[in-house]
């Protein structure tokens, strides 16, 4: 494994969220392996196949007028053909206004991603992701003040 191979992945991994950010289809999709992929978004079940993942980013762009990711803890595996990245995403994301304003309120999140890419002939691409929300302190309240 050397340093490339890292910092390779590293630029994949950025690139596929500025995608997000600037709501840029065709760049997120060329990230993606052509053959079979996984993705799980929170609270979303596992979706398989090149088709049924890109829709689902594609129905998420189109109902996020704003999203800006801030990663943190991130963390680079590369074995072989095969690179593991684990990081938190704090996410910042808002949708229209109510009023037909430019931005509706903006909303925080805080999730924990695994990205899993593969090597090809074209560079590394991503293979799998999977992101599950954190459960901030004042949600762990409102379960113990419900039980």
């Amino acid at each position: 494994m050397s340093r490339t191979d890292i910092e390779a992945v590293e630029e994949v991994n950025t690139a596929f969220y500025e995608a997000m950010e600037r709501g840029d289809f065709d760049s997120l999709s060329a990230l993606w392996l052509e053959d079979e992929i996984s993705c799980v978004h929170p609270g979303w079940p596992v979706l398989s196949g090149r088709g049924e993942v890109l829709r689902s980013y594609a129905l998420i762009m189109s109902h996020t007028d704003y999203i800006q990711f801030f990663l943190t803890d991130t963390k680079v595996a590369v074995i072989g053909d095969t690179a593991l990245v684990t990081c938190t995403e704090n996410i910042l994301s808002g949708g229209p206004a109510e009023d037909g304003g430019e931005l509706g309120p903006l909303v925080g999140q805080l999730v924990v991603a695994t990205n899993v890419f593969r090597r090809t002939s074209e560079g590394w691409r991503l293979w799998s992701h999977h992101g599950s929300p954190v459960l901030t302190e004042s949600d762990d309240d409102e379960e113990d003040d419900a039980s």
